[in-house]
Order: C-alpha cells, then structure tokens, then sequence
C-alpha cells in the first residue's frame, strides 16, 4: 500500500511511502484485538477497593441474644452482617487486574489494528517535524493543515519529543504516541492515525521480530 507523503500543511511533497503488507495489510485477528484491549484495560485499574470484614470492624462481641427462640436469624455480635453497620461478606479486597499474553500475540493485536485503520483509509502519513517550543497555537494549525481535526488524531513520532507533545497536550482528543510504544487501544481508539515519516519504518521493525 502506498500512501503520499504530506508536509505540515496538508500538502502533497512528492514523496511516496510503501506500507508492508505484512504489518499493514494482514488479515485482522479480531481475537486477539479483544484480549489485548482486555489487558490494557485492566492494567489501568487499580485495584484498591477494600470493605471490613467481620474480624476488622470495631465494636462489642458480645452476643446480642439468644442461640434460640428469637424468632430470626443467629445473629451474633453487632458486627454481623446481617445487621445494618455490619461487616461485609466476601467483599472486595485489594487485588492485581492485570494478566499475561504472548508477546507474539500482542504483536498480532497491534498489526491487524493497523490494518484495520488502513482498509478504512485512516492512516496519514506527514513529514517528520518539530517545534523550537512548546507552542499549542502551531500543533492547532497542523492539525487543521492536515485536515484530521475533530477526528482524533493519534500522532506517531519515531522517538520522544518533548515540544511536541507538550504542544499537543492542551488539544481536545489529540494524542502523540511514540512508534515503539503504540498499543492496540490506542490505535483503535483513534479516528485517525497521523504517522511521521520515519514513523513507518520504526513500526515495522518492532512488529516484524
């Protein structure tokens, strides 16, 4: 697949760069889509929910009534949790989300996102670029220029860079990913995906191992 080469302002520059196939034109694995989004997604949970159990509350153990007779439940202490302002059964307790997967299928989660972003013409590749400060007004116009906005553009740089980030931080559903650290929810989570120049070869040589 070959895609032309724009510069900042949406212009065409006479260059062209080939998309591989085996990294933008596979056959998408909708499975592993799933699990790998699963396990982003419980990574970001943290986990920290806790209630009282019976041996944690405060308060008396003295037995309110009789073992039998009463009428009810056997009830115990006040900390039973059958009364109001008792303890809690088997609630939540502090715990890890997050699960395992193959680094083989993660890399097949992250090429048929990609696919699917280029069967739907979603992929536009700009000129490598940078800003001398961190200027929002000048990452607005590139945006505009390039025709993306309000389309949730993710930009991808070939490495970190800082002015532009910081430019993009302030620009509603407007993210900045760096090509070795592109995700499978990130990808699909975008409308589109704005891909620096030398992006494309770094994409491809992370998920061609």
């Amino acid at each position: 697949m070959e895609l032309s080469v724009l510069n900042i302002n949406g212009q065409e520059t006479g260059r062209k760069v080939t998309l591989s196939d085996s990294v933008f034109g596979i056959e998408p694995n909708d499975h592993a889509i799933y699990l790998d989004v699963k396990q982003f997604l419980a990574n970001q949970r943290q986990g920290t929910a806790k209630s009282k159990e019976r041996s944690e509350m405060s308060g008396s153990t003295r037995k309110l009534g009789r073992q039998k007779g009463g009428g009810g439940a056997r009830r115990g202490d006040i900390n039973s949790p059958v009364l109001v302002g008792g303890a809690r059964v088997f609630g939540p307790k502090p715990r890890n989300y997050g699960f395992k997967l193959n680094k083989k299928l993660k890399a097949l989660a992250r090429r048929s996102a990609l696919s699917y972003k280029a069967q739907n013409n979603a992929i536009v590749v700009v000129e490598d670029f940078s800003f001398e400060a961190p200027k929002t007004k000048e990452m607005k116009a590139v945006v505009k220029g390039l025709g993306v906005c309000g389309k949730k553009p993710l930009f991808v740089l070939p490495e970190a860079n800082k002015n532009v980030y910081l430019s993009a931080r302030n620009l509603q559903c407007t993210k900045v990913a760096v090509a070795s650290d592109i995700n499978t929810y990130g990808v699909l989570n975008a409308g589109v995906l704005v891909v620096a120049e030398s992006s494309v070869a770094a994409i491809e040589a992370v998920l061609n191992k």
